[in-house]
């Protein structure tokens, strides 16, 4: 049956139905747009690659058993030591050139 043959209750119906999925499709978009969603779809893609990269360096750290590699550990915890020590002793060694230090 063509269109033209279609009797007007079954064109309604049609135009109905067409209109019930495209306001379904606008509210969607609506919600997809709305600004809280984006903000909350971005912290949750933040999240989830601090997790990623946590997890990675966790895992170079650590072995399976959760027990720390101290090979690994050693080496970077000294490191951090070492660079405090230098920020420390350029904060308290008075500047030669500073003339509120003569």
């Amino acid at each position: 049956m063509s269109q033209a043959a279609e009797n007007p209750a079954a064109i309604e119906a049609r135009i109905h139905r067409r209109r019930e999925s495209l306001r379904g499709t606008l509210e969607e978009i609506g919600v997809r747009v709305h600004p809280r969603t984006i903000v909350g779809d971005a912290k949750a893609r933040a999240a989830a690659s601090v997790d990623r990269t946590v997890g990675g360096f966790r895992e170079k750290l650590t072995h399976p058993d959760g027990s720390p590699r101290m090979s690994r550990v050693v080496p970077i915890a000294l490191a951090v030591v070492a660079v405090g020590l230098l920020v420390a002793s350029s904060r308290s060694t008075p500047d030669s050139k500073d003339p509120r230090n003569r």
